[in-house]
């Protein structure tokens, strides 16, 4: 060990670590979007041990830190992160189901989940056919529609918090809002107990097809994405916003709005995250320009300097 190695440095080598490490790792590797530069370390936390204790050790010593999970609404900057990038392994996987209730670790994903209840012949998920990446990303932005969210399925949940701790909250004192919910931008979700109800299996079928139809349809789901861009402005739609200003094609560099869905930008394989982040705000600007409505991302930002987010 080098004799200035750092404390975070010091923690990934120790062969106690229960994690995989990768230093210098590119993580369009790990992004949906494919796009975006290396990261200090890459590291999958395999226990929540390995994990409180990596996030304490990156806050002691001031190394900054970010859960990625599947990779899903994010873009990473072309110059990468500067830090840590932490992806749920092992004991995060787990589903389980029990008195009623899906036990779920924060990395399972979303869609596992969907397909265990219509095995089990449960409904109250069908509305997360189709969607991409984790328990955890999906209950921190209360992923869902404007009707149906996975936020109102929540029981319970367990979260990391530094500073705080292990906390284990009911789910009714979390504030659920559209694409959005009340847990701190710290506090990293560790497992959750879900709700499900007894239902036609027939009519979960149907429901989900139709879904699953449905997205097909209206969004490129064969291109690399990062699922919508921007969030749906109260009593709007983003994506209809963006067409009736006439900016479905526009495109910069290898970045392209989508001629399917106007709130998808795309990467056709030769995109940088400057491109796609240049394309976020012209379309933003000329968005506002036509009807007076500015829209908020709802793609998380990773390693773009504040005046680069403009």
């Amino acid at each position: 060990m080098a004799r200035h190695a750092s404390p975070v440095q010091s923690l990934l080598v120790d062969d106690r670590f229960d994690g995989d490490v990768y230093p210098n790792e590119p993580l369009s590797r790990h992004a949906t979007y494919r796009i975006g530069g290396p990261a200090r370390f890459f590291v999958r936390a395999n226990s929540v041990g390995a994990l409180t204790h990596l996030i304490q050790v990156c806050e002691e010593s001031g190394a900054p830190w970010v859960l990625l999970g599947r990779g899903s609404n994010v873009l990473v900057a072309d110059e990468g992160f500067p830090g840590v990038a932490i992806t749920l392994g092992r004991d995060f996987r787990t589903l389980k189901f029990e008195d009623g209730r899906f036990l779920v670790g924060a990395g399972a994903t979303l869609s596992s989940v969907v397909q265990e209840a219509f095995k089990r012949a449960l409904g109250g998920f069908e509305f997360a056919v189709g969607t991409p990446g984790t328990v955890g990303g999906a209950l921190r932005m209360n992923a869902g529609t404007r009707t149906e969210w996975i936020g109102s399925r929540v029981v319970s949940l367990t979260t990391f918090q530094p500073g705080r701790g292990l906390l284990r909250r009911r789910g009714d004192e979390i504030a659920w809002g559209y694409r959005e919910s009340s847990l701190a931008p710290d506090e990293v979700v560790l497992e959750c107990e879900l709700a499900a109800e007894p239902a036609d299996p027939f009519a979960v079928r149907d429901k989900m097809e139709s879904i699953l139809a449905r997205r097909k349809a209206a969004q490129p789901l064969s291109e690399a994405t990062c699922g919508s861009v921007f969030k749906n402005p109260e009593g709007a739609s983003a994506g209809k916003l963006i067409e009736q200003a006439g900016l479905k094609g526009a495109r910069v560099g290898g970045a392209r709005v989508s001629e399917v869905h106007g709130n998808f930008i795309v990467n056709d394989g030769t995109a940088t995250a400057a491109d796609v982040l240049a394309l976020m705000k012209a379309v933003r600007d000329e968005v506002q320009k036509a009807s007076g409505v500015r829209l908020e991302p709802e793609v998380h930002l990773v390693g773009f300097s504040e005046r680069a987010r403009g």
